[in-house]
């Protein structure tokens, strides 16, 4: 396995697993400065590898040059274009439309004052999200996702968009709360179909019922499956995917929130009994191996270490992730119920190099996070 990372003292640089990890090209590569960076990889390799994207903007920047890797890379055979298709928020908003999945009524201002008036209709407090997050330049100082409580705000973060890179939409916002936050994570071949995946329950979040999954569970269901499946064949999607849902507790409906056209971090949730995962599904479907048949174990607990820990500082409810673990055992599973995001014992440092980063920079500012904030703005 290589790596090409932003940051050499990546705590993943630290796994025994990792043949050789390569630097991510200085500030904002290019297309071209990308392509150059993984053709040299691919001299280094001497043989054709499967590429895996780990973020959205990877997805992209690999799709767009899919045609230019041949021979170098194995990568899924996409429609044109779709990777960034369903990654920007508004077109995600009209392919869910088409597609017939729920999702929430979304409306694109085209001036402060529509985007005053759009909030007012929708029914305050509404999300506001930039189309291509992607595209937020650092020094911007402008968040992905805010919670606008007054049209005065929706003027307000509309006049940043010429700083954004994108548009701004406004979303109908529906309330979370708990056991109404799920996810689905799954691997498309093109001539089978769903070669593996699965549906998980976030418990814990961070930031708190806004953020990443912090503890989630493996648990079917069949609404979120039905709808993850029929989209991604709608669309021919191939590869992994990771669909973020949210139920409405007025009308029982599951709300398709965000596509993200690559593995999420909770991925390994979904290992079976086997060991199949959805990273060694497309590897195996890549290099034209067969994939066996899934043979699932529901009940599995994910849990991020480090914001697990604030998350549960931040609700006091810490109690419910370590009960969760416990009744999680599921007959006749022959490896650990519980997936940890950095602690293997056979793979020790990155946990390690994790901590000691986090807690020397990441854990002050999360414990910062844990101070009274005030009621205007809810950062995702």
């Amino acid at each position: 396995m290589h790596t090409l990372v932003e940051s050499p003292a990546s705590p993943v640089n630290r796994s025994r697993f990792l043949h050789r990890a390569h630097s991510w090209p200085s500030g904002s590569p290019s297309i071209d400065q990308l392509y150059m960076a993984l053709c040299q990889i691919a001299d280094h390799i001497g043989r054709p590898a499967v590429l895996i994207p780990m973020d959205d903007i990877s997805a992209i920047a690999a799709d767009r040059i899919a045609e230019r890797l041949t021979g170098s890379y194995l990568t899924p055979d996409q429609p044109d274009g779709l990777p960034g298709r369903v990654a920007d928020k508004a077109e995600l908003a009209e392919l869910c439309r088409s597609a017939g999945v729920a999702h929430p009524l979304t409306v694109i201002p085209g001036n402060g004052r529509e985007a005053a008036g759009f909030a007012q209709d929708l029914g305050l407090p509404v999300v506001a999200k930039w189309s291509r997050p992607w595209l937020l330049p650092r020094a911007a100082g402008l968040r992905s996702t805010t919670l606008v409580r007054t049209p005065d705000e929706a003027r307000t973060l509309y006049e940043h968009s010429g700083r954004a890179g994108s548009p701004l939409l406004l979303q109908q916002h529906i309330p979370g709360g708990r056991g109404t936050d799920w996810f689905f994570h799954g691997c498309f071949g093109a001539e089978s179909g769903c070669l593996i995946g699965g549906s998980g329950r976030k418990e814990l979040a961070w930031p708190v019922r806004t953020g990443l999954t912090a503890v989630g569970t493996w648990l079917p269901n069949a609404e979120v499956e039905r709808a993850a499946h029929g989209l991604a064949e709608r669309l021919g999607y191939r590869g992994i995917l990771d669909l973020d849902f949210r139920r409405d507790t007025a009308t029982g409906r599951y709300h398709l929130l965000d596509f993200n056209p690559r593995p999420g971090a909770q991925f390994r949730l979904f290992t079976h009994r086997t060991g199949l995962d959805v990273v060694r599904a497309l590897h195996l479907y890549l290099t034209g191996r067969p994939v066996a048949a899934p043979q699932p174990v529901p009940g599995r607990v994910f849990v991020a270490e480090n914001y697990a820990l604030l998350s549960g500082l931040a609700t006091a409810t810490t109690a419910r992730p370590r009960a969760a673990v416990r009744g999680m055992r599921h007959p006749g599973a022959r490896h650990r119920a519980a997936e940890t995001a950095w602690f293997a014992a056979d793979d020790p440092a990155p946990f390690a190099a994790m901590a000691a980063g986090w807690l020397g920079r990441g854990g002050l500012k999360g414990l910062r996070r844990l101070r009274p904030r005030p009621a205007a703005v809810m950062a995702p």
